[in-house]
Formats: structure tokens, sequence, C-alpha cells
């Protein structure tokens, strides 16, 4: 059996990155002679194998021609005769598209190592546009290595241009879609994955809510930048470099949408954006069957991290009912996490990024303050029902207030 390493393994390796998974190419056998020899089917689409001990993926070389329109539309011819470079020649990019042989030799029929030292994400052939998810996983690409200079070969942003156009990433699939979104915001520079979609055209159609932030104003003053769409994806950066959970960063990509709905003749003001905005929010998750937790955690941020912003001027009361707004005084609750999207928002401005965010050290005492004052004394004054409600709010008030005095003196 002629067994060749290839893909992302090949590519971490010769970038000095740590290999998470190992892919196989099988050239000359046969799904019977594969079973025979211990390994398990797992492909439905074309046939691929699980190795009997350490469970790698085993595909056989195979090639791909487009028959319908999607991400499902295509034969596969998957025979013995099936070369090795013909099968790495349907990968989507040439830093992908090189093998390893049994002997640590590189084989590498498309000059993958060449755009790998000139940091190019660059198609392999004309076959890139036959798969919308492709212009996906090259934005993931960009996000994960941005940071080493990586970036789209004009060539291959032209062909995802002239596909987006045809309307190629209208027939993706809802779920595939998000899957590369919350991969692409677990990467090292989410921002890029963005920037990748916007430049050929792809952000419009798959994400339209963030793509109209663009050129939106806003007010100087506030932010230097102006720009909302720039100011957003300064906030995911700044997402990025405050935390590594997705939550966090799906929340600081989507807490403006609501500028984007401003009439013209308001800006660059945006009253009430942080309402305006959940309509847009639900549309996105909606289309794309967002899980639950990141729904919530982002209508929460979108909602009150203006109000968080101006934790100092808020009353007692109003921290205590934000607090009850964010479900921030259950035990299992999202507090940090929120805190975290605010300070992301607060220093992604222009001139602004090294700030400190005092704010949240507000809403955390506040908390603490709020959750110190217990239930039992109160049922024990024989207090029922609605009133015990009423006097652990009056006395949750009252604990919040002689916080604040002592922080402040």
């Amino acid at each position: 059996m002629k067994k060749f390493l290839v893909g992302g393994a090949v590519r971490d390796q010769l970038l000095g990155f740590p290999v998470k998974e190992r892919d196989w190419v099988v050239t000359g056998e046969t799904p019977e002679a594969m079973e025979a020899r211990g390994f398990r089917a797992v492909g439905k689409d074309f046939p691929v194998f699980l190795h009997p001990e350490t469970h790698e993926e085993y595909a056989l070389a195979r090639t791909e021609r487009k028959t319908a329109p999607g991400y499902h539309g295509f034969s596969i011819d998957a025979s013995t005769d099936v070369t090795l470079e013909e099968d790495l020649l349907r990968r989507d990019l040439t830093i992908n598209a090189m093998a390893r042989d049994s002997s640590g030799r590189l084989i590498d029929p498309y000059h993958g190592l060449q755009d790998l030292k000139r940091r190019l994400l660059r198609h392999v052939s004309p076959a890139f546009c036959e798969d919308p998810v492709r212009i996906l996983r090259v934005a993931r690409l960009a996000a994960r290595y941005a940071h080493l200079g990586f970036r789209v070969a004009d060539e291959t942003n032209e062909l995802m241009r002239r596909m987006v156009l045809k309307g190629e990433v209208d027939a993706l699939v809802a779920e595939r879609v998000w899957a590369e979104l919350v991969r692409a915001l677990a990467e090292r520079t989410p921002t890029a994955f963005i920037e990748v979609l916007r430049g050929c055209g792809a952000l419009a159609r798959l994400f339209p809510e963030i793509e109209r932030l663009f050129g939106v104003p806003q007010p100087v003053e506030h932010h230097p930048e102006i720009d909302t769409g720039v100011h957003t994806l300064m906030v995911l950066e700044q997402a990025a470099r405050l935390s590594e959970n997705p939550l966090i960063r799906f929340a600081a990509l989507t807490h403006d949408l609501g500028k984007g709905l401003t009439p013209k003749d308001q800006w660059p003001h945006h009253h009430g954006h942080e309402t305006t905005g959940l309509t847009a929010l639900d549309a996105l998750c909606q289309r794309f069957r967002v899980p639950m937790e990141y729904r919530k955690l982002a209508a929460k941020v979108m909602r009150f991290h203006g109000r968080c912003h101006r934790a100092f001027e808020l009353r007692p009361a109003t921290l205590l009912n934000t607090l009850y707004a964010l479900d921030a005084l259950r035990q299992k609750n999202s507090l940090e996490l929120f805190l975290i999207a605010c300070q992301a928002d607060f220093t992604g401005r222009k001139g602004r990024q090294e700030r400190p965010y005092p704010q949240a050290e507000v809403f955390r005492a506040a908390q603490k303050a709020a959750l110190a004052v217990g239930v039992e004394p109160l049922i024990e004054q024989g207090l029922r029902g609605a009133e015990i409600g009423e006097a652990l709010r009056r006395k949750r008030i009252q604990a919040i207030k002689q916080c604040r005095l002592e922080t402040s003196d």
C-alpha cells in the first residue's frame, strides 16, 4: 500500500507549527482491499477509512468533476489508476497540495513550498471555483496565518470575486458557514476572516448585517476611527487580545449591528442602536442557526454595552436592574464574558487600545454586594411571596449603595 501524508500536516510541519491531526492519501488500492487490511470505512461521499490502530483518516486518491451547483454537486473517481498528483491537483491551495512519502520526501508538484515562503494563499487550479466552501476556508486560513504575513494572492481573490458574482456562495449550507465562522473566530487574527470575505464580495452576501457597517460614520469625539465597520474590526481585534473564547469574539463582532440600520439623516449619531440592532442580530442568528449561548451573550452585549461604559454614572437601582437583565445573580452567569466584550468595545477605538476599563470593576463589585444579600433572613422575618422579592431588591440596592460609598472612599 502506497500512502502519503498530505494537506495541513505537511503545511504546518514546514511552518514549524504543531501538527494536531494527520491525513493520508492511498494510491493503487480499492475499498475492498482497505477493509481487508482492517480499515473501517467512514466516508459518505467518497472512500475514506480509519486506521485500525491510530484511527487517522486514510482516503483513496481521487479526482472530482463538477456536475451541479453547490457543495455536493460532484462526481468522484477513486479508481486505482488515480495518481497522487491528480489527487493533489483537486485541492484548494498550493500550500495544501503538498505530500510526503513514507521516507519523508516532500512531493510538491504545484509549488506549495514556494508560496509558503512567499506567504501566499494561492489556488492550485481553476477547479477551485467549483466549491464555494473554499472561499470560507481561504478566509479562515488567512485568520490563522495573518500574523506571519500571509495574504490572498491577487489572482485567487479575483477568482473568488467571480464566484461570488455567479452566486456560488448562495448555495452554501448554513451550518457550514457557521462552522467556518466559529473556527475563524478561534484563530489568532479573526479580523482577517472578515477582511478576506469583504475583499471578494462574499461578506455582503453571507453577512450583510456586518457589511453595511462599513462607511457608516460615528461621532469623532467618541470614535476617532469614525467608520463603524473599522471600529467593529478593532473591537474584534481587542476581543481576540483579551480572550480566546469565541463567544466573546462573536459578541464583539455583532455588538453594533444597529448602527447599520440608522437612517442617513441621523448620522453620525445612532440613538437607540442598542435595541434596533436586535432585529439584525436575530436575522443573522436565525439564518445560520447560531447556538443559543452565542445568541444570548451577543444580545446582552448589544443591549447593555453602553450602560456598562457609563457604570460610574449609574444609580444603585439601575446597576441592580442591569445585573438582573444580564442574569448576573444566578449561580451560573456570563457576567465576566459580558464585561470582557464591553472592554473590547471601549478599547477598540483609534488611539485608545491601551486604556484601562475600571467600569468592569464597578459591575463586579455590585454583583458581589448583591449576591451577599441572602433570602433566608427575610423568610425568618415572616415575609412571604412577593414581599420577599421586594425586600430582597431593597436590601440589594442598599448593599450596592454601601459598596459604592466604600470604594469611593
